[in-house]
């Protein structure tokens, strides 16, 4: 079995992968720690021959865990941003300040269409962009919907958006302080990933497919006005990329991958631009 690790600053996911049929067979979360508890936190190591590791956590944090790992199973690869990779050059100045996490959707994200746009919604909502030629220009990091929430410190951070509300419900005025707060932060997030989708498109010349992940992802989708995709396991499927250890992983197929979103017509991003500018 090969172990996945999504490792965040306060949530830890995990996953199980088939070597042989690289079929998931089980998955999880817990909170992020120093110490691990294989048996409890993560699953018991003994059926593990790998383990891949996505963190963005402190460096202690990935430290201990790596110990931990290293004293039990064989192979333990550890992600790091870097200049390039599978055919993309980071955008940032200095590319290991680059958040792993982000760099590992792009390259899941270029890996599966050539180009794109890839958004993580989780604490943060994360907006990034690579284009067809395997550049990855840099992105944008936003303040996610439960950050927003509870930095108004109104007494409404346990009340969630509905995922499955109405997009008009949601972008109307609020009739009480839990709705005027949800649908507020609301606005705002798909606002701004819908005008950065627009202005570097437009800024570039290209319409990218845009890839949606994140605890977030499909309460953000229902507000954005371009086609789109949702892959919950787009950084895993980075580190798939990253580190193949399967058959179907050596052969170019990614877990999870969504069917190719249909790109939006330039001209009409560019047209719906111009509209907002004017406003």
């Amino acid at each position: 079995m090969i172990l996945d690790l999504d490792i965040g600053n306060t949530l830890s996911k995990w996953r199980l992968k088939d070597t042989v049929s690289s079929e998931i067979r089980s998955r999880g979360a817990v909170w992020t720690r120093e110490e691990w508890r294989p048996g409890e936190d993560i699953p018991d190591l003994d059926v593990v021959t790998a383990v891949r590791i996505s963190s963005v956590a402190r460096k202690q944090v990935l430290d201990e865990t790596v110990t931990l790992l290293r004293n039990q199973v064989g192979a333990v690869h550890v992600a790091r941003s870097t200049r390039e990779a599978l055919g993309v050059t980071c955008g940032y100045e200095e590319p290991q300040r680059l958040g792993v996490d982000r760099w590992l959707g792009a390259l899941a994200g270029h890996h599966l269409t050539g180009g794109c746009c890839s958004v993580d919604c989780g604490s943060a909502i994360t907006v990034d962009f690579v284009l067809p030629g395997g550049r990855h220009l840099g992105g944008y990091i936003i303040p996610g919907l439960r950050l927003m929430k509870e930095s108004l410190k109104l007494g409404t951070r346990n009340v969630a958006i509905d995922p499955d509300s109405e997009v008009d419900s949601l972008l109307a005025p609020g009739r009480n302080t839990v709705e005027a707060v949800n649908h507020g932060i609301y606005m705002a997030a798909v606002s701004a990933v819908n005008r950065l989708y627009a202005e570097v498109c437009d800024r570039e010349g290209v319409a990218l497919p845009l890839l949606l992940t994140g605890g977030d992802a499909r309460v953000v989708a229902r507000g954005l006005r371009v086609p789109h995709a949702l892959w919950p396991d787009m950084v895993y499927a980075g580190l798939e990329a990253l580190y193949p250890l399967t058959a179907a992983e050596r052969a170019g197929r990614l877990s999870g991958a969504p069917e190719l979103p249909r790109v939006a017509d330039l001209e009409k991003i560019r047209s719906g631009l111009a509209l907002t500018q004017m406003l």
